[in-house]
């Protein structure tokens, strides 16, 4: 029990971030450098990249910026891998990865995206001195392997709760991993149950679109750029992007037709003036807190486990410091998030599979 509440204490610290402070949690990462070189050629923390770029300002650089910051803190070599074959890469490829990684020097690798199960339980088993955090990871039955994953739906609900307190009625929903990403799933039930609570509270019904379509490969394309704007022409007035790169076209949409973007992962206001906020979840923490962990010698109170973070450590929320929210208090979400946080609401995540939403008595219609 006292290890329990322990773990619980350093949680609590580790992650309040936005939804407490409204501060970036990558601050200062932009300032370390992505490549190094190591004295002896060989880099110690090793990141291996999921789908898409590694600056995607979204899941690839938030992870990625939690490596930097830990190493760049304690004095340790660091290096990324990218799969071959890009948005095509096989499990093959992302085994490869990790062995040139470990080949390298690591004794830590830090794994992003679901995608990366089956190369990470044959490299993990191959190489058993090595510990590997798997962010977006559940347990895959190896010790060396800690699951981290979040309650995204949380994040998504404060989001799509505070566009329809700020007075936007018309709202889309645009997703990555063909609705087969966990994540993104959690992201936009949760986007789409906030949306209907806050209709609820006003007593109005608002609209979603809700489409997986050009959201396979997480990817920005001029399909994906044509479809927003297309959806943007017809009314939407905001359209939350959850999927890595795929922000930049729906951004360069919004921006055509002086629409709006929620932004998904970090804050991503920085990379446009069309967003008003962002569903954050605390990539970098989260991977500070494990790479401690490990560098402690307590990576077995982690390993072979999974951790899902949320509310309850300050491991999701809204950036309030950069939002451009006008009808909505810091003072009221924090009302919501404590709320939340405290378990008085509960954020429904199991999403059906086949992402058709249906809500008694709903105040959102999803189209």
């Amino acid at each position: 029990m006292k290890k329990i509440i322990a773990m619980l204490m350093v949680l609590a610290m580790v992650f309040a971030f936005a939804a407490c402070s409204g501060k970036s949690e990558n601050s200062g990462a932009d300032a370390i450098a992505d490549e190094m070189t190591s004295e002896d050629g060989k880099y110690e923390i090793a990141f291996v990249t999921d789908v898409g770029q590694l600056k995607d300002k979204s899941f690839n650089q938030g992870t990625w910026d939690g490596c930097k910051l830990y190493a760049s803190a304690n004095n340790k070599s660091y290096k990324y891998y990218q799969p071959a074959n890009a948005d095509k890469a096989t499990d093959d490829d992302r085994y490869n990865a990790m062995k040139a990684a470990v080949d390298g020097g690591a004794k830590v690798v830090v794994c992003a995206g679901f995608m990366q199960e089956t190369a990470l339980k044959k490299a993990a088993a191959e190489f058993t001195d090595v510990n590997f955090i798997f962010i977006d990871g559940y347990p895959v039955g190896l010790d060396n392997v800690a699951g981290i994953a979040f309650q995204e739906e949380q994040a998504g609900y404060l989001a799509g709760y505070a566009v329809v307190m700020e007075g936007y009625t018309k709202l889309g929903f645009c997703g990555g991993g063909g609705g087969t990403n966990p994540a993104c799933c959690r992201y936009g039930y949760g986007f789409v149950q906030g949306a209907n609570d806050a209709a609820k509270a006003k007593g109005i019904t608002v609209d979603v679109k809700y489409s997986w379509q050009y959201g396979a490969a997480f990817s920005a394309s001029p399909e994906l750029q044509t479809m927003a704007s297309g959806w943007y022409a017809s009314g939407t007035e905001i359209i939350f992007a959850c999927g890595g790169s795929m922000f930049s076209s729906i951004a360069a949409a919004a921006a055509e037709n002086d629409a709006k973007v929620v932004g998904v992962d970090v804050d991503q206001s920085p990379e446009s003036a069309t967003v008003v906020t962002s569903a954050m979840k605390g990539l970098s923490a989260s991977v500070e807190w494990a790479l401690a962990k490990h560098y402690d010698g307590k990576f077995a109170d982690i390993g072979g486990k999974g951790t899902s973070l949320g509310a309850k450590d300050n491991a999701v929320g809204l950036p309030t410091a950069t939002w451009s929210l006008k009808n909505w208090t810091v003072e009221q979400y924090n009302e919501l998030f404590n709320n939340m946080k405290n378990g008085t609401l509960v954020v429904d995540p199991n999403y059906p599979a086949d992402n058709v939403f249906t809500f008694e008595n709903a105040n959102v219609e999803v189209i």
